[in-house]
């Protein structure tokens, strides 16, 4: 029996002009064309892709018959499209999951993917969020990818306005994932030694600031003349890092398997959300349930903002685009830190001033 070489769903054949090609074919799942070859980097981003139902969707019964002008029609449009597809895959995952939920959704024996987009108002928009309450950051999600969807539908005429934007999101209280304080990080670290997985992990993403999705890839390939270089997969921004002194130590203490950092106890790369799971495990085994991968990065951002950082030197390590984004990542700063560098800054400038001014006078005394 000839041995099996390809993923599961993975199948190899010839185009009409003969040269090899590879498929993703899965009952009840749309047909996928690989556009890179088996084995490499690229290759396995598209077959992640396919088993998330991102590229290689669910078939579903009747959709290629969706009433034209409804917002099945312009979902159908808008997931082929560079607004929908330019993000990550595990963006457009999180994306595509609020926007089938609330299609499949009924008002009156009506599905909404069977609204006509013309006839959505605003206060359908409204009436639509409220039904997501007491969950509110549900509600906020659900607003903005409409907001994006009918961006995309103005752009490409099926719609004259967009209804969502007059609305407004709930005010949400609480900061989203828990920023780590000095004292859980000093507990982490005493429950997981430098040399071991765990510490690693932690350390890719305390020293560098970056994402638990990124942090899951990096590898001896990532280092370049000492320092740490990487394309983020969610935004796709470059950001060229030194290595830090404790990410150096762990790196070196730590056996690497293969071209990955951490791996699985199989030697495989963790996935997205296989790599949450096990940092959430060694979070609890230190004692600290309200920690989070994600909220590692937001206390590397926080440390920059108490060093005296600027955003624009925040945002070089963070690779954040805007000013806004970083002010949400920093929000857990030390007041009291921050507070005593803008009085030393203050008394500095004020010395300044003062020195200049009794200079100023002495000489105008010398020239009488």
């Amino acid at each position: 029996m000839k041995r099996r070489w390809l993923p599961k769903h993975v199948s190899a054949f010839r185009d009409r002009h003969g040269k090899a090609r590879y498929r993703y074919r899965r009952t009840g799942f749309v047909t996928y064309y690989f556009k890179n070859e088996p084995g490499t980097e690229a290759f396995l981003a598209e077959l992640r892709a396919c088993n998330d139902g991102v590229s290689a969707p669910e078939i579903e019964a009747g959709a290629n018959r969706a009433a034209v002008g409804t917002f099945d029609d312009l979902l159908s449009r808008y997931y082929r499209s560079p607004d929908f597809l330019d993000p990550g895959e595990r963006t457009r995952v999180v994306y595509r999951g609020t926007l089938e939920r609330w299609r499949a959704r009924t008002r009156k024996g009506r599905r909404y993917g069977e609204i006509m987009v013309r006839e959505l108002q605003p206060r359908h928009v409204e009436a639509m969020l409220a039904e997501l309450l007491p969950h509110r950051t549900s509600a906020n999600m659900l607003r903005k990818r409409l907001s994006a969807l009918m961006k995309f539908a103005m752009r490409i005429g099926m719609a004259g306005t967009n209804p969502v934007i007059v609305t407004r999101p709930f005010k949400i209280s609480g900061g989203g994932f828990h920023s780590w304080t000095e004292e859980e990080i000093a507990a982490y670290e005493r429950r997981h030694a430098v040399g071991t997985v765990a510490r690693l992990a932690f350390d890719l993403m305390i020293w560098t600031g970056q994402r638990g999705g990124d942090a899951r890839k990096m590898g001896p390939a990532s280092i370049r003349d000492t320092r740490l270089e990487l394309t983020q997969e969610k935004t796709k921004v470059f950001v060229s890092l030194p290595i830090m002194p404790g990410l150096a130590e762990s790196i070196l203490a730590t056996p690497t398997v293969g071209a990955i950092f951490v791996v699985t106890e199989f030697g495989k790369q963790f996935s997205v959300k296989g790599f949450g799971n096990k940092f959430r495990h060694w979070c609890d085994e230190a004692g600290l349930p309200n920690c989070s991968a994600h909220g590692l990065r937001k206390a590397a951002a926080r440390r920059f903002a108490e060093a005296g950082c600027s955003n624009q030197e925040i945002k070089a390590w963070t690779g954040h685009t805007t000013d806004s984004e970083v002010a949400r990542y920093t929000a857990a700063a030390d007041q009291r830190t921050l507070s005593d560098t803008a009085a030393d800054k203050l008394l500095a400038n004020l010395a300044e001033r003062l020195a200049k001014d009794s200079a100023n006078t002495l000489k105008i005394n010398g020239n009488k």
